[in-house]
């Protein structure tokens, strides 16, 4: 499988999925793409794209993408947090 993670999640991530392609946004060269020019611009290199940008739903018409969307929902994006 292709993952294609976005700039507001770690890159580091991507060990997490081994096994699968997974790079991310800015390792593309793809930084500071707006999110549509960024979906359509994934859509024919990857399978499946993960962010934590809750708002993506309501900005962009996901049904129309041939790529799976994962919105990751959690307190923080840092990959090492520690509650007390």
């Amino acid at each position: 499988m292709r993952i294609l993670l976005d700039e507001c999640l770690d890159w580091r991530l991507s060990r997490a999925l081994s096994g699968h392609y997974c790079v991310s946004v800015s390792a593309m060269g793809w930084s500071g793409l707006t999110n549509g020019h960024l979906l359509r611009t994934a859509e024919p290199h990857f399978d499946v794209f993960v962010t934590a940008d809750s708002n993506l739903t309501s900005q962009q018409n996901l049904k129309s993408l041939d790529l799976a969307v994962v919105i990751l929902e959690a307190n923080s994006t840092r990959l090492a947090v520690r509650y007390c």
